[in-house]
């Protein structure tokens, strides 16, 4: 199977990076919807649900990423301590499987060199939500700190 990630820069903070670009959202999705057909995941902001999700599919989830240890901003209460991640497809989990929690509470990476630089744990917890086995090729479109591909050289091991 053939499934993809996706961990842009979240709406509105493309000035945060070196490309200084916005993510062309619609066409980002379209590109999940049409060549990564046996499913995807997209990291986003909170703030950015209400515009995303009217870009997707039926039938795609929302999970949580909850934060117990998340940077505290000055005058940003309550905290943004999650992030939700949408997910499409993905395959089937038998009954020998063992249930995976549409949520995972770990905590963020520090001083990774990137702003969002994902967790091992989050990582694997995606492999699980898609059920990604040996074999399968999973395209980390926006790889960062290159911890998705870290994770699936684990598995591979």
């Amino acid at each position: 199977m053939i499934f993809a990630y996706a961990d842009p820069p979240y709406v509105g903070c493309g000035h945060r990076y070196t490309e200084n670009a916005e993510i062309d959202y619609p066409a980002l999705l379209q590109t999940l919807m049409h060549s990564y057909g046996d499913g995807w995941a997209l990291s986003a902001s909170s703030p950015s649900l209400r515009y995303l999700l009217p870009l997707c599919p039926n039938g795609v989830r929302v999970m949580a990423w909850v934060k117990p240890f998340a940077v505290f901003k000055p005058n940003v209460n309550p905290a943004y301590a999650w992030e939700p991640v949408i997910v499409w497809g993905g395959r089937k989990r038998t009954r020998e499987q063992s249930t995976v929690r549409d949520w995972i509470s770990h905590n963020i990476t520090l001083r990774k060199g990137l702003v969002g630089a994902k967790p091992s744990a989050f990582c694997h917890w995606i492999l699980d939500v898609l059920n990604y086995q040996p074999g399968d090729t999973l395209y980390d479109l926006f790889p960062g700190t290159g911890s998705m591909g870290i994770a699936i050289q684990e598995r591979a091991a």
